[in-house]
């Protein structure tokens, strides 16, 4: 991203997904476009450009439109696919890119969380990155690949069709950059000589990437934040949302944004 006079930033934001019954990734079902305003600020503060950022209007409870996958047998045999289940997320960010458009320049998609595959989706089933006029495609903390075969899929096959249909940095003409933290290890639940925390973070890691003894940002694991021939970043120290981060730093925070806001910049 660069000054509003030659770039435009699309800021493809969300937090945990998840479709009922079964349980979301850790972090709930979804955060809303308020939750980043600190982000969007600190990012024209941290960069001191006058940029254009437009996050998209996606309020909480919208995450609940996502209970429509239970109505499709797919869901049922974990083989199921974004669309039309996603299909008002997609909506939402395509509003955004419209604008991006008419603010002139290419846009960069900012993404965290679900959000990477979210936008992944939207790069290959709504609009090719050349029509979008997407040329930078940046994730934090992102669960980008699915789980083992023995561990459910809390996407019931979205995540594998994701990555079957866009594999890795995709598209040619787009710099991809994964980011990840790396905030606390998780350990197996028998450990003893582990804390609590590491214990539940682990189980948590486990059903994002079938693993609980990894490093990642407390919610997605590192390994499931990367894509291949992405530009892989991880960052020390890092929590994953600003939902519960307590006295952590996640990746909107100042500090943080000053280490990765020139990677929006192609």
């Amino acid at each position: 991203t660069s000054s509003s006079s030659s770039s435009s930033c699309v800021d493809v934001w969300t937090d945990s997904f998840g479709i009922l019954p079964f349980p979301p990734l850790p972090a709930g079902l979804g955060n809303s476009a308020s939750d980043y305003d600190d982000l969007a600020e600190n990012l024209r503060s941290t960069t001191g450009l006058d940029l254009n950022v437009h996050t998209c209007d996606v309020r909480r409870i919208d995450w609940l439109r996502n209970a429509a996958g239970l109505l499709d047998p797919a869901y049922w045999k974990g083989t199921l696919k974004p669309r039309p289940v996603v299909d008002w997320y997609l909506d939402k960010v395509k509003e955004k890119v419209e604008i991006a458009k008419r603010d002139g320049g290419p846009v960069s998609f900012l993404a965290h969380s679900a959000g990477g595959w979210l936008g992944r989706t939207y790069l290959v089933s709504m609009e090719a990155p050349e029509i979008a006029n997407v040329d930078c495609f940046v994730s934090l903390g992102s669960p980008h690949m699915p789980p083992p075969k023995d561990v459910i899929d809390q996407t019931r096959g979205i995540l594998t069709w994701v990555n079957e249909t866009t594999p890795g940095a995709f598209h040619d003409s787009v710099k991809y950059t994964t980011i990840s933290g790396t905030c606390i290890q998780g350990t197996k639940f028998g450990d003893e000589d582990a804390s609590l925390e590491q214990k539940i973070t682990g189980q948590g890691y486990k059903q994002v990437g079938g693993n609980a003894d990894v490093w990642g940002d407390g919610i997605v694991p590192k390994e499931s934040a990367h894509l291949e021939g992405a530009l892989q970043i991880n960052l020390e120290g890092v929590y994953h949302s600003p939902l519960g981060q307590g006295d952590r730093k996640w990746y909107g925070s100042p500090e943080v944004i000053g280490e990765w806001y020139h990677h929006l910049d192609p």
